[in-house]
């Protein structure tokens, strides 16, 4: 057995000490500092570990994680700037907009591939009388429903109060406002609007597909601007 491996605890915690306390019993020793860095010679058969090796290796990683964090923040940083830019550039297609049809065709042909989702509806709780008059495409847009109903589509019938934007996975009620030919709704957003009063008796929905696009642990300040903006081109066309 070689005399390193007999070398009691007591010994190699004073030798450690010995090391922190003056480095250059270490760092001016060419023959412990060959040993050290692996530069060990030919032949001599010992197994000395590579610190150098490893120092490097570990700095990579720490770049690596660094460099991979770096752009995880970047892309998000894009992401959110791009998805500010499409609820901007929506809001701006709807405030332009002087009637209830303008604004059904609108939601149908610009807002919607704007913010990327497959479906949206606008749900109102009194029909109003320019609703008669309506086109095709205009009409296929909007769904009027009884009074409480969007209360109670968005609170699913629980006792909670309705939020003003709602992002979650479609229910099995999502016939109610999507129709029962759209049931491969995965995920909607739900955005409540006060048209008359201060309830919430109107609502634009938003479907996807995409069962996790919507989700209730992402953000809701740019849908929430989007509804501001849309509550108050419905006050004044309606």
């Amino acid at each position: 057995m070689s005399d390193v491996a007999t070398i009691s605890e007591d010994q190699l915690s004073e030798l450690r000490n010995q090391i922190l306390a003056d480095p250059d019993i270490v760092l001016e020793d060419q023959e412990v500092m060959r040993a050290l860095v692996g530069e060990t010679r030919p032949g001599d058969g010992r197994k000395i570990v590579d610190l150098r090796g490893r120092l490097v290796a570990k700095l990579e990683d720490q770049l690596d994680k660094l460099e991979s964090t770096h752009r995880t923040v970047i892309a998000a940083a894009y992401e959110n700037l791009a998805g500010t830019n499409q609820i901007h550039r929506a809001a701006l297609a709807l405030m332009a907009q002087d009637s209830l049809e303008g604004v059904l065709i609108c939601l149908r042909n610009a807002v919607a591939p704007m913010v990327s989702v497959d479906l949206v509806r606008l749900v109102l709780e009194t029909r109003p009388a320019s609703a008669d008059a309506l086109g095709q495409e205009a009409a296929e847009t909007l769904l009027i429903l009884p009074p409480r109903s969007i209360d109670a589509y968005m609170t699913l019938g629980r006792s909670s109060s309705a939020r003003q934007v709602t992002l979650r996975p479609a229910p099995e009620t999502v016939d109610v406002i999507f129709g029962e030919d759209n049931g491969w709704i995965g995920s909607e957003a739900l955005l409540t609007l006060a048209v008359k009063d201060d309830a919430a008796d109107a609502m634009i929905a938003f479907g996807v597909e995409d069962a996790n696009r919507f989700n209730a642990e992402q953000g809701t300040d740019l849908l929430a601007f989007l509804a501001s903006v849309a509550e108050l081109t419905l006050r004044r066309i309606l």
